[in-house]
């Protein structure tokens, strides 16, 4: 069944940063080529840092100056939140970011999953890593909050899956309707796209309302020449309140996201054939 077709592509060459828009992309078993090949990490606590722990980055802007190719960590330049733009490879980087959030940081290629240090999480005792973590939801009294206690055992330790600069899986997917359908909520808030952080941005056909990725987990999509099983919801923390280039905090949208969709909006994909993504592809739900 037709679901829609592709809107938008979006990748983050800098695990943290905003991304680039792209009319056409590789989709691999680990992702669009070139998403999240680099990050920044803070040298006092030896951790990759995120959106959700170092929101100041968001404010920061991450294109490649060449094209992507498989793992390979091609050049960045970044912009940075004054506007001025600064090559990846110059020393002055570390500096500049260590600036912006007030700690010394260090831009840095990813690693292979040998390297276990690298993807550790920073655990100065036994209890304080998880209050840091719920910290980063940022629910109000009376709201729920996710469930912590069945974390997957890789994630008790680690930052991300080693290996990759992902939390759950390589590739996030969002709806319009989704969007659509908060916004009908909530016309107060601004909506928009980038907050979420989507690999894809689905453009839903008229029959498509609600929060309709939730009714795919389980089930497989046809994207272009790729094949997606959508594997689970994206339980949304603070990062979606926080300013970005273009875009103001608004606490109001992660209540309404907590009120009114179970804390989720959009789904998580894993991909089970590969292909070339482009602007406009048709979608397809595919039936058992």
């Amino acid at each position: 069944m037709k679901i829609g077709k592709i809107g938008e592509i979006w990748r983050y060459p800098v695990k943290a940063m905003g991304g680039e828009r792209l009319k056409s992309c590789l989709l691999q078993p680990n992702g669009l080529v070139g998403d999240r090949l680099w990050a920044v990490r803070d040298e006092a606590r030896q951790e990759v840092q995120s959106c959700k722990t170092r929101p100041l980055f968001l404010q920061c802007q991450a294109r490649y100056r060449e094209p992507a190719s498989g793992k390979r960590a091609a050049g960045v330049d970044i912009t940075l939140p004054d506007g001025s733009i600064m090559n990846g490879d110059e020393p002055e980087i570390h500096m500049r970011l260590s600036e912006l959030v007030g700690r010394k940081s260090t831009l840095q290629p990813i690693r292979p999953a040998s390297d276990d240090v690298f993807y550790r999480r920073y655990k100065p005792d036994r209890h304080s890593w998880r209050r840091e973590l719920e910290a980063t939801f940022e629910r109000e009294q009376g709201e729920p909050s996710p469930d912590l206690d069945n974390l997957p055992e890789v994630l008790v330790d680690h930052v991300s899956i080693p290996g990759s600069l992902f939390l759950v899986t390589p590739f996030h997917l969002i709806t319009t309707a989704s969007l659509s359908y908060l916004r009908s909520l909530n016309s107060a808030s601004d909506w928009d796209v980038r907050r979420f952080r989507p690999n894809l941005v689905i453009e839903t056909d008229e029959n498509q309302r609600g929060l309709v990725e939730e009714k795919w987990i389980g089930s497989h999509l046809k994207i272009g020449e790729a094949i997606v099983k959508i594997a689970g919801s994206t339980v949304r923390c603070g990062a979606i309140t926080r300013a970005q280039t273009g875009l103001d905090v608004d606490a109001q949208m992660l209540r309404t996201v907590v009120r009114e969709a179970d804390q989720n909006v959009g789904v998580y994909g894993e991909i089970e054939k590969g292909g070339l993504l482009h602007a406009g592809d048709e979608i397809l739900l595919l039936t058992a």
